[in-house]
């Protein structure tokens, strides 16, 4: 494969990830982040690019049972096998104070010739826990997204100013459109207004919890 096609095959890669529901994160043999999706992304409250470079343990702290399964993967790793290893995770929500559980579902992909072979991490929530707080909070990144699509701005300016691709900020949409239970943006926007989570009274739309952090 030259470069040419090594970067064509690369894009659609990308472009198929940004368009996938799952958190998905493309990881180094030592757990550090080359490629995340929206949806994993999302899951910090952030974009892609802000989890790249990061390691796979700094982000998900693993359970007490999961030890057992990463001392079996850094063995299989060593020993080039190939074989999916389930490792139970808990990461906190975003910004909203609760704490998420899961499974870190974990392949070695690549050449068979590699002696570290990288790692397709997929995120399976299995629970969110309740903490205090309140429940219409949401991520910087998705206030931010709510603010720019209160102004009318289109999908492709909202992802320039927020360092998303068109995807990416649908996903963010479409999540909270299922979690608010609205029919389309404008429904949403005036449910963020509803909810406190962009500032009334303000032009051009604010996200409340900009204004909270600077203690305005």
């Amino acid at each position: 494969m030259n470069s040419e096609e090594y970067f064509a095959w690369r894009n659609h890669f990308l472009v198929l990830l940004d368009r996938i529901p799952v958190p998905i994160a493309v990881c180094t043999a030592q757990g550090e982040v080359t490629v995340a999706n929206p949806a994993m992304a999302a899951e910090w409250g952030t974009v892609p690019g802000r989890v790249r470079g990061r390691n796979l343990l700094d982000l998900f702290r693993p359970s007490r049972n999961a030890t057992a399964q990463l001392g079996r993967l850094a063995e299989a790793l060593r020993l080039g096998r190939r074989s999916r290893y389930t490792i139970e995770v808990r990461w906190p929500a975003g910004t909203r104070g609760a704490e998420r559980e899961g499974e870190l579902l974990v392949d070695p992909v690549g050449d068979a010739s590699l002696a570290y072979p990288m790692l397709l991490a997929v995120l399976r929530v299995r629970a969110e826990v309740p903490a205090a707080g309140p429940v219409a909070e949401v991520s910087e990144v998705e206030g931010r997204i709510l603010a720019l699509a209160a102004t009318g701005a289109t999908t492709a300016a909202i992802g320039k100013a927020v360092g998303l691709t068109v995807d990416g900020v649908n996903y963010h949409l479409s999540r909270l459109t299922r979690r608010w239970r609205v029919p389309n943006r404008t429904a949403l926007v005036a449910k963020a207004y509803v909810l406190g989570v962009l500032a009334p009274g303000q032009w051009p739309p604010v996200f409340a919890g900009d204004q909270r952090s600077r203690g305005g």
